[in-house]
């Protein structure tokens, strides 16, 4: 089947995918230019322990991609719940970006100051396929998140739910307290 064959067969798997809940990072790369630049994604996973490596879905549209190369180093930062205005920044489509957020060079990576959960990787495999291109990160360093963050979700289009640590798992908690946000398009 060509890409984009099957319209009613895209829209189902559309939207029973927006039923998927999933975790979201911002990805920072420069750019050939020297700029920085970054997106929101919601597909992004740990790969491997050994080396400690992670999978990261770029649009093949999105500005980064090109820069998204084998041998690119790049960033991943996890999103808490505190980060959903930074989730909403990185989810728009534009270049100043980075004019609205605290940030440094993390030696050749575009770092926010404010998401303290942060992955330095450098790029060992780049997949293509459909519209998206999977790359492969074997990370370089890692910050981790206090404890006591918890994740920032996307689900049904919307940023805010939160999932219930387990001690907390009684009552409107364990449910996932309702705080959303629809996600800029």
């Amino acid at each position: 089947m060509p890409p984009g064959g099957d319209a009613v067969l895209t829209a189902v798997f559309t939207e029973s995918m927006a039923r998927l809940a999933s975790a979201v990072a911002v990805v920072t790369v420069r750019q050939a230019d020297g700029a920085p630049c970054g997106l929101l994604v919601s597909s992004v996973c740990s790969y491997s322990v050994a080396p400690p490596s992670v999978l990261v879905a770029v649009a093949e549209s999105a500005r980064a991609c090109p820069a998204l190369v084998v041998g690119a180093a790049f960033g991943v930062h996890l999103l808490s719940g505190a980060d959903r205005a930074t989730a909403e920044l990185f989810a728009r489509r534009g270049a100043e970006k980075f004019a609205h957020t605290r940030w440094s060079w993390d030696g050749p990576v575009p770092r926010l100051a404010d998401v303290p959960s942060y992955l330095r990787c450098v790029s060992t495999a780049v997949l293509h396929h459909g519209d998206h291109a999977v790359v492969v990160g074997e990370v370089a360093r890692c910050v981790p998140a206090p404890a006591e963050d918890d994740p920032l979700v996307h689900y049904r289009r919307r940023f805010g739910w939160r999932l219930a640590a387990p001690e907390d798992q009684g009552g409107a908690a364990a449910a996932g307290e309702r705080d959303q946000v629809a996600a800029p398009r």
